[in-house]
């Protein structure tokens, strides 16, 4: 039998089928759970150290909604899935893949679970968001009206934008400038901005 990931992604936003699946894993991996929130650069600081101890029985950290913490925390965690201890594992949870870095996913064991999404996006349409006008654009984003729903949008763009920044596929300026806008305004979601108001600007700011 192969040696287990030390990093794993449960994606769905059914809390219930998420939480089961934890439990399912970390039984599977035979360690024990340790809850550790991660939202700030600190928090990421604070489990560093901890993780610097040496962990003696297998450990699973559970960090439930990986994808509210910003873009520098996320970035300052990767050290932590790259140099993982024997022991120790990551258990993380999302609501959305889409709203999860690609440097993170990468390092990661997808686990899929149940959708409850009454507002669904998917990539064509995504693709179809990109090359619409700006007056279009602002129509179509006055459908969105969580917050999960923003999220969700924008981190598909985002995916859109990586997918055609790797292959050159048209105006690599004016792809990472919009990759740039649609990044921010995904943290500035992440950070309790309004919702109308950052669709608005990412409307308008696309080139």
């Amino acid at each position: 039998m192969g040696k287990p990931m030390h990093a794993y992604l449960i994606v769905g936003n059914n809390t219930a089928s998420k939480i089961q699946k934890v439990q399912e894993l970390a039984k599977g991996l035979g360690a024990k759970i340790w809850e550790f929130p991660l939202i700030k650069i600190s928090d990421t600081r604070e489990l560093k150290s901890l993780t610097s101890l040496k962990v003696d029985c297998p450990t699973a950290i559970y960090i439930d909604n990986i994808d509210q913490a910003t873009e520098e925390t996320l970035n300052a965690f990767l050290k932590n899935l790259e140099e993982p201890q024997d022991n120790l594992y990551y258990i993380l949870t999302a609501n959305s893949l889409a709203t999860v870095l690609p440097t993170i996913t990468s390092r990661c064991q997808i686990i899929k679970t149940i959708y409850n999404l009454q507002f669904t996006i998917n990539n064509e349409n995504t693709s179809k968001f990109l090359k619409m006008s700006v007056g279009e654009k602002l129509a179509y984003c006055d459908q969105v009206k969580s917050r999960e729903e923003a999220k969700t949008l924008t981190g598909k763009i985002i995916w859109e934008l990586h997918f055609n920044l790797m292959n050159s596929a048209g105006d690599i300026g004016k792809i990472a400038k919009n990759l740039e806008i649609a990044s921010l305004t995904l943290n500035n979601l992440k950070a309790n901005g309004n919702v109308s108001l950052q669709l608005t600007n990412l409307a308008i700011s696309f080139v």
